[in-house]
């Protein structure tokens, strides 16, 4: 979808006197290039026919000009501010606060005025903010509705990574949470198990925590009959890769699973293909059969040309994107219990899970010996997510939560 494309109401484009839509979120919902994004602009994409629709979000420092002029094209307004504050002022912030420091470092006084500004016209009927950090922008005061999509339980992420500092963050978040969950008409997770975790801990009931799962563009990625270029078996990982959960997965893997796996293959090859690679990925190139590609154009066609991807992840919260699109694209993917989490797919037939080193090493060594069992895997893979997976299907109670039905 590209500049030129209207998909904004008939009736915002008329100007009729009607309820309005306030879109938080944490990084512009444009182009969807990354797992949060994707989620955020299929939520915007369906809320433009509804009502005319205002965009409020930060970014970090990366070029917005070209998404914005988009943007600006599809939504009645379009704010946009630099994430102000880095991680260590962040956390001074929060010393000082008693907030947590994953709030803090979202705070931005030009988001709060436009916010403000907004809510005092008397049209906005509905705010939608997209990640916990944008909660702290509605307004207590706000008597329209609330609906608050916190995507993963971010709390339990901080608690998971150990230590004292993350173990202070996860209780300050968690109480963060549960307040802003208190007061929103709503509270949205990625996944069933997601919400069913955040219910347990809170004590709030179905009526105020649900979740609508992940999808995937089917038509985007989808099989291709490209001539495979190369004859050396290729592994892929794809990701964002200064994301810690994401670095530990492809460590791992690179130097433990790999070595197993190379020891039946010798020619096997592991592709850790995504934006940003930190030093401790850029270091794992090093190793015998191991490439970091960078960011790349577009990652389907690494997809395309893989054998296999993986996602080992250790830690991982409601759905992971990537597991979604390499099996759209009739991708055999082995994945982790985490990573396979919350997905609807039958183990072994449209998704193998594996969970450790060894374990993902015996899989991938039996898969590359057997390419039509992964072959079938693959295609079954696709079906289930024709079959189970498509936007429309899993955004089509959107309205009514918006209170638009």
């Amino acid at each position: 979808m590209g500049p030129g494309v209207d998909l904004r109401s008939t009736a915002s484009r008329r100007g009729d006197d009607m309820s309005e839509i306030l879109f938080l979120a944490h990084r512009l919902p444009y182009p969807p290039d990354r797992g949060d994004r994707i989620r955020s602009w299929h939520l915007l994409k369906a809320m433009l026919p509804l009502a005319p629709v205002h965009v409020c979000a930060l970014e970090d420092g990366a070029d917005v000009a070209g998404p914005l002029a988009f943007l600006s094209e599809q939504v009645a307004s379009v704010t946009v501010d630099q994430k102000p504050l880095a991680k260590g002022r962040a956390v001074l912030a929060a010393l000082a606060s008693g907030k947590p420091a994953s709030v803090c470092a979202f705070a931005s006084d030009k988001i709060a005025a436009r916010v403000k500004e907004l809510i005092a016209t008397g049209s906005i009927s509905t705010i939608y903010a997209y990640s916990g950090q944008m909660a702290q922008f509605v307004p207590a005061s706000f008597t329209g509705r609330f609906v608050m999509d916190f995507v993963d339980m971010d709390s339990a992420k901080f608690k998971a990574y150990g230590g004292f500092a993350n173990a202070q963050e996860g209780k300050r978040l968690f109480a963060f949470e549960k307040a802003t969950a208190q007061r929103a008409n709503l509270s949205l997770f990625v996944s069933d198990a997601e919400a069913s975790l955040f219910r347990r801990e809170t004590g709030l009931g179905p009526d105020k925590v649900a979740f609508i799962e992940n999808g995937i563009d089917l038509e985007r990625f989808s099989p291709r009959q490209n001539e495979r270029a190369q004859t050396a078996p290729l592994i892929i990982f794809t990701g964002q890769m200064d994301y810690r959960p994401n670095i530990e997965a492809v460590e791992s893997f690179a130097r433990e699973t790999m070595p197993m796996v190379r020891a039946a293959h010798p020619k096997a090859r592991f592709a850790i293909v995504g934006r940003a690679p930190t030093s401790e990925v850029l270091a794992l190139a090093t190793l015998p059969g191991v490439e970091v590609t960078g960011e790349v154009p577009d990652t389907r066609d690494w997809l395309e040309s893989a054998d296999l991807v993986v996602a080992p992840l250790k830690l991982a919260r409601g759905i992971q994107n990537k597991v979604l699109e390499a099996m759209a694209m009739e991708k055999c993917v082995i994945a982790s219990p985490a990573a396979a989490e919350g997905i609807d797919a039958i183990p072994g037939d449209e998704l193998v899970i594996a969970d450790g080193p060894a374990a993902q090493a015996e899989a991938v060594r039996v898969l590359l010996a057997n390419p039509d069992q992964a072959t079938a895997i693959g295609q079954a893979a696709r079906a289930r997510m024709e079959a189970r997976y498509s936007w429309d299907a899993r955004l089509a109670g959107l309205p009514a939560i918006l209170g638009f039905a």
